[in-house]
């Protein structure tokens, strides 16, 4: 059983992640239960773990939905994950090891020479964010933090910012990319801790006025 929990609980949350289910969509327990092949109690178990994570909501008396994120609960959600992930740079400037830093400029090289291009590949592009962005966590070396920072960077709305982004945008963000790693390898919290902020913050703008509740 919790093996079939578990195996709910990955193939809903990729489906939510990845665009698939989409925000404020139902999802019907007998419905996920048939394509996946398990008994309603697993996903029953996997929705709830959703919950906790903030990619699911409940509804009293009508069951669980992909979460319908209003303006004001984004704004609350940047504003969260500015000072989260600017102390994540905060620590991985100084509890770095070299195979950081080799990671993390591998990325931001490979999104600064598509951000060069228009016509880039929207799809890579948000790959590959996410990857730079979850290495900074890595990096960090804290348990606590990366799991706080889990559930926030993976909401779709926030993890496919890309998809919203200008071409002059894109090339902001890859060069403030390019940045932070100039300050993780320079093992210089304040500056890593500050680009950061500003970084998550920028994207904010982007986002949340765009976002009807």
């Amino acid at each position: 059983m919790a093996d079939a929990a578990a195996n709910a609980y990955t193939a809903i949350r990729d489906d939510i992640v990845a665009g698939r289910l989409n925000r404020g969509e139902w999802l019907r327990e007998g419905k996920l239960a048939q394509e996946l092949g398990v008994s309603r109690t697993p996903i029953r178990e996997a929705l709830r773990r959703l919950e906790a994570e903030g990619l699911v909501e409940f509804a009293p008396n009508r069951g669980a939905r992909v979460t319908a994120w209003s303006a004001l609960g984004l704004e609350d959600l940047y504003q969260i994950r500015a000072r989260l992930e600017s102390l994540a740079a905060r620590l991985a400037a100084t509890r770095r090891e070299p195979a950081d830093i080799a990671e993390l400029e591998s990325t931001a090289t490979r999104m600064a020479e598509l951000a060069a291009d228009p016509n880039a590949d929207r799809e890579e592009l948000t790959e590959l964010n996410n990857h730079f962005h979850r290495a900074v966590v890595l990096a960090a070396r804290s348990r606590h933090l990366a799991t706080q920072l889990r559930g926030i960077i993976d909401i779709p709305l926030i993890s496919r910012t890309f998809h919203k982004y200008a071409p002059e945008r894109i090339r902001i963000s890859a060069a403030q990319h390019l940045e932070l790693v100039a300050a993780i390898r320079a093992r210089d919290g304040d500056w890593a801790d500050a680009l950061m902020q500003a970084h998550i913050l920028a994207a904010r703008s982007v986002m949340v006025p765009t976002t009807n509740t």
